[in-house]
């Protein structure tokens, strides 16, 4: 049985606010802050400061937030397992993911394993590298569609490889190329998706020792890719990203050719629940490359 006290703590923490807590868990926003308080008196410590503008959780409910995300997570898989012994494909998953994967990869993916599955729930958010480590670390997801990164700290299953891709306005002069050679970053005016942190721009241009010129930093990639239609600047992305956007512009291959790991990471694969396996092997199915 999850433990509501946990539970009621690890969704006021994600809201901030125990109205919608409490509109998620069905209980009234007392109930809510009645479990909280519990919990307080269990532990001997706050967990929030509470004020007229909502929950800011304290330093010390930071601190134990992973671990009470992790027992609900063991607790989850308990009830999985104990159902997959019944015969029943029952559960939550919570997925975070590149939005280039939400978009293009997810929605079709999760269609055909709910149909496959109805009674397994999944939850998806989409983010930056950065952000989709933090939900992965704090255990807000179960697992993360991301690229990959030296030295990670999860279990990793590779999917696919996507091609790093220069985007230019239609007059830009290198328009008719075959490829943009990257060297030439240096003199453009560049814009940069993710909120100026878009991790896999970053490194590729690391590695060749370029400093772009950041004219604009966006916080979607569609965003970047109006003002490159614009003639603005230029950008360099993943192909993935570009997909299916309406915007009238130019996209070449970076030269030297660059293309980044796209897969799951995962706490561990050995301790994921059945749900969370089912849906990796069926991911794993679907999108792997050959």
């Amino acid at each position: 049985m999850i433990n509501p006290r946990y539970k009621a703590f690890s969704v006021a923490a994600s809201e901030g606010s125990l109205t919608k807590a409490a509109e998620l868990l069905n209980y009234s926003p007392s109930g809510v802050s009645q479990l909280i308080t519990a919990l307080e008196k269990e532990l001997g410590f706050p967990l929030f400061e509470r004020s007229k503008k909502g929950l800011t959780i304290t330093s010390n409910g930071s601190a134990i937030l992973p671990v009470i995300r992790e027992l609900l997570s063991q607790e989850e898989r308990l009830q999985q397992v104990i159902s997959e012994i019944h015969g029943l494909s029952v559960g939550v998953i919570n997925i975070g993911a590149y939005s280039s994967i939400a978009s293009h990869w997810l929605p079709g993916l999760i269609n055909q394993f709910c149909h496959q599955y109805p009674g397994i729930k999944i939850n998806m958010m989409e983010g930056i590298h950065q952000k989709n480590e933090e939900w992965l670390n704090n255990r807000t997801v179960d697992l993360v569609f991301f690229s990959y990164k030296k030295n990670m700290s999860y279990d990793w299953i590779p999917l696919a490889d996507d091609p790093m891709v220069a985007v230019l306005p239609k007059s830009h002069p290198r328009a008719n190329d075959s490829s943009y050679p990257i060297k030439e970053v240096v003199r453009e005016s560049f814009i940069m998706p993710a909120q100026g942190r878009d991790d896999d721009v970053i490194d590729l241009l690391k590695r060749h020792h370029i400093q772009p010129k950041i004219s604009f930093s966006t916080l979607e990639n569609f965003a970047a890719l109006a003002l490159i239609e614009e003639g603005l600047g230029m950008s360099i992305m993943n192909n993935l990203i570009t997909l299916n956007y309406q915007c009238d512009v130019v996209k070449l291959p970076v030269d030297p050719p660059s293309s980044i790991k796209l897969g799951i990471a995962i706490p561990s694969l050995e301790n994921a629940s059945p749900a969370v396996r089912r849906f990796i092997d069926f991911a794993k199915q679907k999108l792997m490359q050959p």
